[in-house]
């Protein structure tokens, strides 16, 4: 039987998921998870800006989407500078005519034990995986009010909830202050249509986190901890970031969805 049309039913349908004519600007758009990222946007229907500390990375990507039929952009900006990110968010503006989903996949990590961690390494990895965090959002945050809609979504880490017997201390902590900024954020802009929400993975198979999964035993003890037994993909990541971009999750906000293969669920 088809639904009437003041049914509850009336907006699940398929084009819940689609993006068409939207605007979606992904930061570190170009590395193992954020290519994944842009190309589920794109194929989704949105045009992506693709954004990094490379531009030729940047543009060789776009160049690649645009090839294939999707519309793209490669812009240049670092992530620790207020005014490259303004500058970008002008850009794609520019460019666009407007913005209505942040995807912000930059992060780094400096891993040392908590008694050596020097104050340039801690800066480091809280001015990138935090301070840039709010930067970005705060730019795209005051281009989505004047708009009165938006969606924000950060990739936060397992590690934002759960310790780990390494030098994690800047990493760690970094990634909770990203959970709350997410929460808070989230809870200050949904009187102006922002939806903003977090994804945290566990170890995703990138560039970043080679070295820790070509360690044999630091590998066999990470998926003996993973109730699925294996280590995320950058595609397990995209799903859940077209999910939260587009209408389908337009009453979700503040939210943080652990896509860690059971590891939240057993520790």
């Amino acid at each position: 039987m088809t639904p009437s049309g003041d049914s509850i039913y009336q907006g699940l349908i398929a084009d819940s998921f689609k993006l068409d004519g939207q605007v979606a600007l992904v930061a570190g758009g170009y590395g193992g998870i954020g290519e994944a990222l842009c190309l589920g946007l794109a194929q989704q229907g949105a045009a992506v800006v693709i954004a990094g500390r490379s531009v030729e990375k940047g543009a060789a990507f776009a160049e690649q989407l645009a090839s294939d039929g999707f519309s793209a952009l490669g812009l240049r900006f670092d992530i620790k500078e207020a005014d490259e990110i303004s500058r970008l968010v002008e850009q794609t503006i520019s460019h666009f005519g407007h913005l209505d989903i942040l995807v912000n996949c930059v992060g780094t990590h400096i891993e040392k034990p908590a008694e050596e961690l020097s104050v340039e390494d801690w800066d480091q990895v809280h001015d990138t995986n935090l301070r840039g965090a709010f930067l970005l959002s705060q730019a795209a945050g005051r281009q989505m009010i004047k708009q009165q809609r938006g969606k924000q979504i950060h990739i936060s880490s397992v590690r934002s909830l759960l310790g780990i017997r390494r030098g994690f201390a800047a990493y760690t902590s970094s990634k909770a202050g990203m959970n709350l900024l997410v929460k808070q954020l989230a809870t200050e802009w949904a009187q102006h249509g922002i939806n903003v929400n977090g994804i945290a993975p566990t170890f995703i198979r990138t560039e970043l986190v080679r070295h820790y999964l070509e360690d044999e035993d630091f590998y066999n003890a990470l998926v003996g901890r993973i109730p699925l037994t294996r280590v995320g993909e950058p595609f397990d990541i995209v799903g859940a970031t077209v999910f939260f971009a587009s209408p389908a999750a337009d009453f979700i906000t503040g939210q943080i969805l652990f896509i860690d293969g059971g590891v939240t669920a057993t520790q």
